[in-house]
């Protein structure tokens, strides 16, 4: 049993209700954004759906199987040395892919915005679908060797129970190999690349809206609206939020995991440790980047806002009709 701190009560509420809001915005985004009617690109569409498939398979795998139900209902067959070597797999398969799709679509709209002879071959359905199955399916077969790496802790009626981490993940090579690589690919690489994506397409925006300023101030129109910077100013705006929300939730977790490697903390003091209280505090804001996506496409997107209040308003109008 683990000392009852305030951190720990904190935890046993806060992953439940993560539990249920996850589930239930990433169904509603699911619902509202397969519809289409958004005044969204297909593209754009496309990715999002995607994101909060993944951002929902996570909630699934890592909040509610690996965290809420093995501690709220211990003993259950999650517990066994299968089903937990399993779900492991899903989880890191699902936060790969989650975290990946994030890229995918910041790079989708760097093309979009600063590749405008590109833009016409890349930004159309059929890429979208070819780089969603084959970012899923990569990572997928990626977290395999996952399954691999726990041996049971005793075996009841030839099951095999519990779980500790063989001899061989920290003497093998190849598990050293592999444990840096899945480091690198999630999170450093793409905090990297969405970094390096975005600042690029900040300096083509800037010297896009210089060009277009001069043009509009020596035009003697007297509208000088442009429709054009209209749009991508939308688009922008859900790029920089999307992907500034993932930098910020996952920020802490990066840090923390830094401090632990290079000071060479092998074990924590007990629930008070600061770093131990850090890390911890890092994992709840990652899986929060679960959660986030379907209020930024409701503060951010005006359409999404009224498909929103339609779903909300429908059981209702559905009930009173009935009754009349």
């Amino acid at each position: 049993m683990r000392e009852p701190t305030i951190f720990h009560q904190i935890e046993d509420i806060y992953y439940p209700f993560l539990a249920v809001v996850g589930v239930l915005v990433n169904s509603v985004a699911i619902l509202i954004l397969s519809q289409g009617k958004c005044g969204l690109s297909k593209c754009i569409t496309h990715y999002l759906v995607a994101m909060a498939v993944a951002d929902l398979l996570v909630v699934f795998t890592d909040v509610i199987l690996f965290t809420v139900i093995p501690f709220h209902f211990p003993g259950t067959y999650l517990n066994t040395t299968p089903a937990f070597s399993l779900l492991l797999v899903l989880l890191s398969a699902a936060t790969d892919i989650s975290v990946w799709f994030t890229v995918t679509f910041t790079f989708d709209r760097y093309v979009a915005i600063c590749c405008q002879k590109l833009k016409t071959q890349y930004c159309t359905e059929k890429t979208v679908a070819v780089v969603i199955t084959t970012v899923s399916v990569l990572f997928c077969l990626k977290n395999i060797p996952w399954y691999f790496i726990y041996e049971p802790e005793y075996i009841i009626d030839n099951v095999p129970w519990g779980f500790t981490i063989s001899l061989g993940f920290y003497t093998s090579a190849a598990w050293v190999a592999f444990h840096s690589l899945s480091i690198i690919l999630t999170p450093f690489l793409p905090f990297g690349l969405i970094l390096l994506l975005n600042a690029l397409t900040v300096r083509h925006i800037l010297a896009a809206s210089r060009v277009r300023r001069k043009l509009l101030d020596h035009s003697k129109s007297e509208n000088h609206t442009d429709p054009e910077m209209k749009y991508r100013r939308k688009s922008i705006i859900l790029l920089f939020t999307i992907s500034g929300s993932f930098i910020l939730l996952w920020m802490t977790n990066v840090i923390c995991f830094l401090y632990v490697r290079f000071s060479n903390i092998y074990y924590y003091t007990g629930p008070h440790d600061p770093t131990y209280l850090t890390e911890q505090s890092g994992y709840m804001l990652q899986l929060l980047s679960t959660c986030t996506n379907t209020c930024i496409y409701a503060v951010t997107q005006t359409k999404f806002r009224e498909q929103l209040k339609n779903a909300v308003k429908y059981p209702f109008t559905a009930i009173v009709k009935l009754v009349q």
